[in-house]
């Protein structure tokens, strides 16, 4: 699964990669975490080129009656296209979760620790999401009835060979030329979608040993990220 994650790259870096033409407000983010905002790219609704927009991470199907339970953060590639609380996101809202690094944890010498994997060389990249709406249909939980709220879930397919020693699964990454074809819900098929999903090939990619103040979702700094036993001075 991927449960945590960072996006600290500028905006306008991010702008260049995944060509969206608004420039949002985006502080950085070290440790994201399950029901918190994260940033999304998605078409316009007017088909005018793309947005990026913050959605609620944990994706609540547009039949839900209510926001309830743990959240729905991940949608497994293999049957993403027949679970009832992704089907329609799959076929007709499809995007990208821009990100520089992500966690998964493994068991060593009886206690969980915390890996950040990325690229080599830490530049950009994109989980394929999947997005819906949800309208409240009455109040609770802090929403009120006919209020929206945007949800996302990021893909995961089988973990590659340098990953699996530390997880079985992994995100689905997308390479940047995959990135059109993903978005177009309209324009590519769902087995030409579902293709898209597999394992990132390892050769560039890369992991290290974090410190785990990544555990805690109330630690959301550059120690996060820092390789363990270089630890950058906290407050």
């Amino acid at each position: 699964m991927c449960g945590r994650f960072s996006l600290t790259t500028p905006p306008e870096a991010m702008r260049a990669l995944f060509d969206y033409e608004n420039l949002p407000n985006l502080g950085v983010r070290y440790n994201v975490a399950p029901t918190q905002p994260v940033a999304v790219v998605r078409p316009r609704v007017d088909g005018a080129g793309r947005e990026l927009v913050t959605m609620r991470w944990g994706l609540v199907p547009a039949w839900a009656r209510e926001i309830a339970g743990p959240p729905l953060i991940n949608a497994r590639a293999e049957t993403v296209a027949e679970k009832p609380a992704f089907r329609a996101a799959f076929a007709r809202r499809r995007c990208l979760v821009p990100a520089d690094g992500f966690y998964e944890w493994r068991t060593e010498e009886g206690a969980k620790q915390p890996f950040r994997i990325g690229f080599r060389d830490g530049r950009l990249f994109a989980f394929a999401g999947l997005w819906e709406r949800w309208v409240a249909p009455q109040d609770g939980g802090g929403v009120k009835a006919g209020e929206a709220v945007d949800s996302v879930a990021i893909v995961t397919c089988e973990a590659n060979p340098k990953l699996r020693p530390i997880h079985e699964r992994m995100p689905a990454i997308l390479d940047p030329s995959d990135y059109a074809a993903w978005l177009d819900a309209a324009g590519t098929a769902a087995a030409e979608a579902r293709a898209l999903l597999r394992p990132y090939p390892p050769a560039e990619m890369a992991f290290y040993r974090v410190s785990p103040r990544v555990n805690s979702v109330r630690n959301d700094d550059a120690d996060c990220i820092a390789p363990l036993g270089r630890a950058l001075a906290s407050a």
